[in-house]
């Protein structure tokens, strides 16, 4: 597993320029398909739109940017720089635009298509999809109140806790801590606490 950038959740905002109106909308996907999908189902929605410009970025080695009967070069592609000026992955983006009658010439359309893009992003919200893995520490009730103290000045995730003859604790934790992190689950409990790796997974973390 590697850590990516790319966006939390759909985003949508929309700008007017010269009464154009640039609808900007992305959103996270996992493959093409979900790549494609997207894109159709906002060319559904906003069909009687003069234009539905997209681009995506799914890995470095799946990248597609389309004007849609925008003169070539000043919608798609833009878009598609923003989003590698941005390092990120498994996101697209749509620009849809109502024409307002004025014409923005080459450079105009270019600016346009770029900061809806970027707009749609940062509605999105950007970050990054980190590693993580769960942590799963057994230990007895008496050590149970430290380790919450503990846990909660950290920051530490908690995913789950059983109350049984002993304390569970699933701790969800960064790839790169969790060598460190059972060294110190070991040390609070003196050595009496079953440590054990679980499942890896990603966890979105925004700004990154």
């Amino acid at each position: 597993m590697k850590a990516y950038r790319t966006v939390e959740a759909r985003g949508e905002a929309e700008i007017i320029i010269k009464k154009s109106r640039f609808i900007g909308q992305a959103s996270p996907v996992a493959n093409e398909e979900e790549a494609l999908a997207f894109v159709t189902e906002i060319k559904k929605k906003h069909y009687e739109a003069t234009h539905n410009c997209h681009a995506w970025i799914i890995d470095p080695l799946n990248q597609r940017s389309n004007d849609d009967g925008e003169p070539s070069g000043t919608a798609g592609r833009p878009m598609l720089e923003v989003l590698r000026n941005e390092d990120l992955e498994q996101v697209a983006v749509v620009v849809t635009r109502y024409f307002g009658g004025v014409l923005l010439g080459v450079g105009g359309l270019v600016r346009a298509y770029a900061q809806s893009c970027k707009a749609a992003l940062v509605a999105a919200k950007m970050g990054s999809m980190l590693p993580h893995q769960r942590l799963t520490v057994e230990l007895d009730y008496s050590l149970y109140g430290k380790l919450e103290n503990q846990v909660r000045e950290g920051g530490i995730s908690v995913l789950d806790t059983d109350f049984a003859q002993q304390v569970t604790v699933t701790l969800g934790l960064p790839l790169k801590d969790v060598p460190s992190a059972r060294q110190w689950l070991v040390d609070l409990s003196s050595g009496q606490a079953l440590v054990t790796t679980g499942q890896e997974y990603y966890s979105f973390v925004r700004g990154k």
